[in-house]
């Protein structure tokens, strides 16, 4: 989907980042970067700063300080639509998908910011318009058999187990063809079976496509298998960055998982 790219090279920097809520900092003077091609992944104890990051990064929250550097410019200020329209594509911790609308039809809601035609040719769905449209569905059939999901094509997304409705999330974040997709706890509330499954999508994903993937995960396990680097947030500072056997030794992030004090 992706057009190939050069791994090892930064395709989003975060310098220096700041965030408050009145009196609350929910990041303070954060600076990593994500490789292309990686996967990446933000880890810490719950309240840590893990979600307002990539609220900052998707265009969702404006820090008070820092930069955010993607694809090699310094991006202004950007609502999300904007952001997505650069190349960063979102899922969400709780799902976020047209519960009414088929699993086809949420899928080419991701195809959205992709589409060219005016009004005019969409009101009367010819020439351009159908042309177009018949481009993106032959794009989403292709997510739809990547993802294994042919059988709920027409199904109701509201009617799906949990687990299924985080992979047709999962497609319709796929379906918008970023250089960047944000999971934000892709496996949460998953049995053993789904995250299984997940993970397994997510580094097709990563290998097949060469999309550069950022996530947010609880699971540890699943964190030291499937991430390149790990970037370990507490209390909205930075406690540690590097490879999974590097984060999995360090002491300070060994102590912040098992609730250790500050003070000692």
């Amino acid at each position: 989907m992706n057009s190939q790219i050069a791994p090892g090279e930064t395709l989003l920097e975060v310098k220096n980042i700041s965030l408050s809520f009145g009196g609350v900092k929910a990041l303070q003077d954060i600076s990593f970067d994500i490789l292309k091609g990686e996967v990446r992944a933000i880890i810490g104890p719950n309240g840590a700063g893990k979600s307002s990051m990539l609220n900052v990064i998707n265009g969702f929250y404006h820090p008070q300080q820092g930069e955010v550097w993607f694809d090699g410019k310094l991006r202004t200020q950007m609502k999300p639509h904007e952001v997505a329209k650069l190349g960063i594509a979102r899922t969400f911790q709780n799902i976020a998908l047209f519960k009414g609308m088929s699993t086809l039809d949420n899928l080419m809601t991701g195809r959205m910011i992709k589409m060219k035609t005016n009004l005019f040719w969409q009101a009367l769905w010819k020439g351009p318009a159908e042309k177009e449209e018949q481009e993106h569905r032959e794009r989403v059939e292709h997510i739809i058999e990547f993802l294994k999901i042919q059988s709920i094509r027409k199904t109701p997304v509201g009617r799906l187990p949990y687990g299924m409705q985080k992979r047709v999330e999962l497609g319709r974040a796929l379906a918008a063809e970023s250089k960047l997709l944000l999971l934000d706890e892709p496996m949460a509330g998953m049995n053993l079976e789904e995250k299984e499954d997940m993970c397994r999508f997510v580094l097709d994903v990563n290998d097949e496509f060469g999309t550069t993937i950022a996530l947010i995960e609880h699971d540890m396990g699943v964190v030291m298998d499937i991430s390149d680097r790990v970037v370990v947030l507490d209390y909205g500072e930075k406690l540690a960055d590097g490879t999974p056997d590097e984060v999995r030794k360090n002491q300070a992030v060994i102590d912040a998982y098992l609730g250790v004090s500050h003070e000692s």
